[in-house]
């Protein structure tokens, strides 16, 4: 027994120099683009919420770390990152996962201790 199929909308191709990102309302130009450098993290995330991230990351072909940047980037701004169409794919997501948590389960999970390996 198999993952659900998710449909995903069909998207019309980036114009000329525009590359079309998942986040509500930005267009990214080549004029926009900064050279950065990235640390490599060991950052721990429950297992329901990881899978969620990531399905959403690939909805959009976006690597995980890209992901993460740009849902930052736009709440430091007080922008919300997604629209209608990313919302209806992560309650699909989480669904499939298993996922119940929500913004008020933040800062009060509490981890279960993992059974030592031999």
């Amino acid at each position: 027994m198999g993952r659900p199929k998710i449909e995903r909308p069909q998207m019309e191709p980036p114009v000329d120099n525009i590359h079309s990102c998942c986040y509500q309302n930005t267009m990214i130009t080549n004029s926009q683009k900064l050279d950065v450098v990235r640390a490599q993290t060991g950052v721990r995330i429950e297992q329901r919420l990881l899978k969620v991230m990531k399905g959403l990351a690939e909805y959009h072909d976006l690597s995980l770390g890209d992901f993460i940047e740009g849902i930052m980037l736009h709440v430091l701004e007080g922008k919300l990152p997604f629209g209608e169409d990313t919302l209806l794919q992560a309650k699909r997501l989480k669904e499939v996962y298993g996922m119940t948590m929500t913004a008020a389960n933040a800062h009060a999970l509490i981890e279960k201790r993992q059974p030592k390996r031999k």
